[in-house]
């Protein structure tokens, strides 16, 4: 499997200085120019525009602000949107156990103190849109053991984590996936808590490029395996070779923490995890490399293969060379994989289920929910949105659909009342999503 040796980019120090440089004053402008977000950076077939070389990248941080008493994201016709549990603390991750209860993952990406002027700037851009907190480092336990959209029992089911995301379960044994390694623990159905101080089965990188911190999981079809993402350190790999170790990557291990291997790579920062109901193949969502301009790179969804490599850092959307990238790697450009379905550009699709339930349409059956947690580096404001891609054969058909709307409060202005994440859908077929920065759990459920 193919791991990237980039030396480190001479440029990196320069495009962060002009980035940070002009925060400020991007943010007073309220970024009015620019092309809103375009169909055409979606589907099998997007159009990529030329790169911008322009030594001023965009930065265009939202700003987060309550959601008012009352009020809720938009969801289509014939469906009804609830607060399934407010007053959370940064909920990003949702994991539905077999017998119901759901389980968020409350955590954050924690301040660091600030070397330079750039990083007091930046620190305070990322806490006025809600991204840097204290973390709660908790995954809370809600059940609804009347099956009626009510949670009657909201109790902390594990606690002391390090940046807490992916959770999996075999059999007795429940896996999270912490900022730096896979831990496992006893599981009885049931259980509301658990206290043991569990067992460390899987060393990763820490952190990373701002916020691939996150860690998923997936038990794959058969029990045998785990699969685990990790994100880069870097935008594009500048920080250097040893940084990116493990990185980009998603990865298998057996459940008790040996086999580790590289299943798929050059995948920037993959996120949701899950497989297709009909052709039983896994697939993931990808945050891709930002500083190209508003149209690149697209995110995307894809399927994930053993052995494929989706081109990171080298080139993007297949082979189209990233020339910032040094030394470039034409040897590996030609094995980089065309994803199957563009995103958007900087839309940061984070959560992914597929839809298996009946409650819902029958229109809805077998396709994939995204949850598009939002830009920020574009002009005008992509994602903060969830979105259905509908799924024939196996294989996305069409256009994505708008599903859960409404969480930018001022789209022009940039105020965001909250931003989607994780999705899952609960023991009633109904979807639920994690709003990160309205510390919410929404419910959309068929009418």
């Amino acid at each position: 499997m193919i791991e990237f040796v980039p030396q480190r980019n001479p440029r990196s120090p320069i495009l962060r200085a002009t980035t940070l440089a002009l925060l400020s004053a991007l943010q007073l402008s309220g970024c009015e120019k620019g092309e809103p977000e375009s169909k055409a950076s979606y589907g099998p077939h997007p159009v990529l525009p030329a790169p911008d070389k322009s030594l001023l990248p965009t930065a265009n941080f939202s700003t987060a602000i309550p959601w008012p008493a009352g009020a809720k994201p938009v969801a289509p016709q014939g469906f009804e949107v609830a607060r399934y549990a407010a007053g959370l603390d940064h909920p990003r991750w949702i994991y539905t156990l077999p017998n119901g209860d759901v389980l968020v993952a409350e955590s954050a990406t924690p301040p660091k103190a600030p070397k330079s002027i750039m990083d007091r700037l930046q620190a305070w851009l990322e806490r006025n849109n809600g991204s840097v907190m204290p973390s709660a480092n908790r995954i809370t336990l809600l059940r609804d053991s009347k099956g009626t959209g009510t949670v009657d029992l909201r109790t902390t089911f594990l606690s002391g984590l390090k940046q807490p995301f992916g959770m999996a379960l075999i059999g007795n044994t429940f896996y999270v996936a912490n900022t730096d390694g896979v831990w496992r623990y006893p599981y009885r159905t049931g259980d509301t808590q658990i206290a043991d101080a569990g067992q460390k089965i899987l060393d990763l990188p820490e952190g990373g490029y701002n916020n691939h911190w996150t860690r998923n999981l997936l038990v794959s079809a058969d029990g045998s395996k785990i699969f685990v993402t990790v994100g880069s350190g870097s935008n594009v790999g500048e920080n250097g070779a040893a940084n990116e170790f493990h990185r980009a990557n998603v990865l298998e291990i057996n459940p008790d923490g040996s086999g580790l291997r590289i299943f798929a790579s050059g995948t920037r920062n993959p996120n949701g995890l899950a497989y297709e109901p009909q052709s039983h193949v896994l697939w993931t969502v990808v945050n891709e490399r930002d500083m190209l301009g508003d149209d690149l790179v697209p995110d995307y969804l894809t399927r994930v293969r053993d052995g494929d490599f989706y081109g990171w850092p080298y080139s993007y959307w297949g082979k189209h060379v990233d020339a910032r990238v040094t030394p470039q790697r034409p040897d590996l450009v030609v094995k980089a994989i065309t994803p199957d379905y563009a995103l958007g550009a900087h839309t940061a699709p984070l959560g992914l289920a597929f839809y298996t339930a009946n409650a819902f349409p029958a229109h809805y059956r077998g396709g994939a929910f995204i949850g598009q947690h939002g830009s920020w580096n574009r002009r005008q404001y992509s994602g903060y949105k969830v979105i259905f891609v509908p799924f024939v054969d196996g294989m996305p058909s069409g256009l994505p659909e708008d599903f859960l709307t409404g969480f930018m409060a001022d789209k022009v202005n940039g105020i965001a009342y909250g931003r989607p994440v994780g999705v899952a859908v609960d023991r009633t077929g109904a979807l639920l999503v994690a709003d990160d920065t309205g510390n919410i759990v929404w419910r959309v459920a068929a009418r």
